[in-house]
């Protein structure tokens, strides 16, 4: 079964104590999958049409504990199946009367109600209402993706009035609920991990929560684990260009004018460095007859790269002899950078 099957399992379990939620459960049913059916002379029937049967069962067991329905028929028997969907109508004139002034349908004096949205805002002024409502309009219309893959929550609404009322009723428990158009229909979805958890909780499935909390950590441990791991190599990768790169310009330096040439603490650098291609620049500086720190061996290193571009742009040998010629010793300004490090 799918994450959001076992979402929707756990949630078909779960019914309220509280009469004014189970009435805020059963006025989603009626908005997403009921039906208003006119019947002889002024009577009207409630017919609750869904894809899945165990919606129409929780129906009817609202039905029963919220207006003490003694049914000598089973519900098995009530339960009719066309074209991959079940059906249940009410049957009882009366009845049918309790339950739509029960969701603000019709008023007490059976006139009714207009309603722009999906409910009455009577029927969900309290939070508790809300949750039950949100966990019957998710059973009737809702989805929630494999969060293994990404995270994605979304209910679905037949008109753009329902889906902003869903939409504000979300968003009374401060979660980012957004509206989409999808061919005819307009979607409400939440796309936030954290935010969808929270959704899980309002609306009483537990054991999915934890279930999600735990594969989002398990992914934010793994997010963790290929930072580090491509920040290590990234400044690997660096480091060993550096590197290379040093080893050229020495072993040009080398080649042209040879490494006498240069001033001594540059030469000692270079021998070093030809000596030790993959030591890092502390390790270097370590390694030297008088050693010095990091940015004192970075800064004998850039010297020497300049003094390969120099001698890379000059034409001729020639040139290449005055160019060592005016290569410059250690002079104390080089000594004093490498004493403050």
């Amino acid at each position: 079964m799918s994450f959001s099957g076992d979402v929707k399992e756990e949630l078909l379990k779960k019914t309220d104590s509280a009469r004014h939620c189970r009435i805020a459960e059963l006025a989603a049913i009626l908005a997403f999958d009921g039906e208003i059916r006119r019947i002889d002379g002024n009577g009207a029937d409630l017919r609750v049409s869904a894809e899945n049967s165990a919606i129409i069962r929780k129906y009817f067991t609202l039905l029963e504990k919220t207006f003490k329905i003694n049914d000598k028929v089973s519900i098995d028997e009530r339960i009719v199946k066309k074209n991959n969907r079940f059906t249940i109508d009410v049957g009882n004139q009366e009845l049918t009367v309790k339950i739509l002034q029960a969701v603000k349908i019709l008023s007490p004096d059976r006139t009714v109600t207009a309603a722009e949205g999906l409910v009455s805002q009577m029927v969900i002024q309290k939070n508790c209402c809300k949750r039950a409502f949100l966990r019957g309009a998710f059973l009737c219309a809702g989805s929630i993706s494999d969060p293994r893959k990404f995270y994605h929550f979304e209910i679905v609404c037949t008109s753009q009035g329902k889906a902003r009322q869903l939409q504000e009723l979300i968003q009374s428990f401060e979660i980012d609920a957004k509206i989409v158009k999808r061919k005819k229909y307009d979607v409400v979805y939440v796309k936030e991990g954290a935010q969808i958890v929270e959704l899980l909780g309002l609306m009483g499935a537990g054991v999915s929560l934890m279930n999600l909390e735990n594969v989002r950590i398990l992914k934010g441990m793994r997010n963790s684990v290929n930072r580090k791991v491509n920040c290590e190599t990234a400044n690997i990768n660096k480091t060993v260009n550096a590197a290379v790169k040093q080893m050229e310009d020495i072993i040009y330096i080398r080649d042209t004018i040879g490494l006498h040439r240069l001033p001594e603490n540059l030469e000692e650098t270079a021998v070093i460095r030809l000596e030790y291609p993959q030591a890092s620049l502390k390790e270097l500086g370590a390694l030297l007859t008088v050693p010095i720190g990091k940015s004192g061996i970075n800064h004998r290193l850039r010297k020497i790269s300049t003094i390969a571009e120099q001698l890379r742009e000059c034409k001729n040998v020639g040139n290449i002899d005055r160019m060592a010629r005016t290569v410059p010793p250690a002079g104390s300004a080089d000594r004093n950078k490498e004493e403050q490090v």
